[in-house]
């Protein structure tokens, strides 16, 4: 038998029908995004243009937040629905400041960031303290915070805020906005922090085998504490740049986002029983999420029917996760 015939065997053996389907399948989101951009680009000529992929950076930067810190919940195997609402009470107190202490302005993102950071810290006390499972906890919290929001304005939106509070989420350099930037920031460091840290370590452990992971020595309540408390700050910034992009606050920001968040990370490949997945497959969820809704908003296509896309997407993924969970387990 010839070396050339033997490459040839060898090449078949390594792709396999098997193979190729196990390719596919890990591949799939990025065969889908690839497709929606090409579909989006043959319908309409405005889609692929670089002013409207600023566009799609831009809407997608709060969004990148909330959906980093819902990874690091996620990958503990919890949930938090709170993020929404945080996102609102955090933007309500950021403008409360701005209105009421104009000459320092500097204040409203620090108070932002920490209104975040207290909802976060409740919900890994209630977690991990008192063994709440985080569905319930977060859904707890979710509806305090979202009260909380409306308490702030008094029902209404803060409006009048001074025209520098808009600086902080429409300054520009070298043609990026500062939440374009923090998010591209955000996917560098969440990535070394899971990949080259401790913590990220125990993370994945608390995620794949808590129990496990607290034999080995691991402090598992710790470590759910500052999963949950990233997770706040992340939605306490996220709401301080919304409510900055629009120069006002309004009860109802940051509404749905919970579960665009959730849908980004689960698509991007992440299991709902914890200890898998990534930061880049969460970036590929979000840029899917954030493609589809930019190229659907330019088609004009009605909002209840981008809904019924986007949970046939949600449903995809998780089938897909089930299915390749089974077959590891095999």
């Amino acid at each position: 038998m010839s070396s050339a015939t033997t490459a040839i065997g060898g090449f078949r053996s390594r792709f396999t029908k098997e193979t190729i389907g196990r390719l596919l399948v890990r591949n799939a989101m990025v065969i889908v995004l690839l497709l929606v951009i090409a579909y989006f680009s043959y319908r309409s000529a405005r889609f692929a243009t670089p002013d409207n992929v600023v566009t799609i950076l831009v809407a997608a930067a709060p969004f990148a937040l909330v959906a980093l810190g819902q990874t690091l919940v996620i990958l503990t195997g919890g949930i938090d629905l709170s993020v929404g609402s945080v996102i609102a009470v955090s933007a309500m107190s950021g403008a409360w400041v701005a209105v009421n202490m104009p000459d320092s302005l500097w204040l409203a993102p620090v108070v932002a960031a920490g209104v975040g950071i207290v909802f976060g810290l409740i919900n890994g006390l209630i977690v991990s303290l008192f063994n709440v499972p985080p569905f319930v906890a977060t859904l707890g919290t979710m509806t305090a915070a979202s009260g909380f929001a409306y308490v702030i304005g008094k029902g209404a939106p803060i409006n009048g805020l001074p025209g520098g509070y808009g600086a902080f989420a429409n300054t520009a350099f070298f043609g990026l906005t500062i939440p374009v930037i923090l998010m591209i920031l955000g996917f560098l460091l969440f990535w070394f922090m899971l990949t080259r840290t401790t913590f990220g370590l125990r993370v994945y452990a608390v995620g794949g085998n808590a129990t496990a992971a607290s034999l080995a020595g691991v402090r598992t309540k710790r470590t759910l504490i500052w999963v949950y408390v990233a997770s706040g700050l992340l939605a306490g910034v996220s709401g301080l740049m919304i409510s900055s992009r629009v120069i006002s606050g309004a009860p109802t920001l940051g509404a749905g986002y919970e579960l665009d968040a959730i849908a980004a990370v689960v698509i991007g490949g992440a299991s709902l029983f914890g200890g898998r997945g990534t930061v880049w497959g969460t970036l590929l969820g979000l840029l899917l999420i954030q493609t589809l809704n930019n190229g659907l908003d330019i088609l004009v296509v009605p909002a209840y029917w981008q809904s019924v896309i986007k949970g046939a997407l949600i449903v995809a993924a998780v089938g897909i996760d089930v299915w390749a969970t089974r077959r590891a387990r095999r």
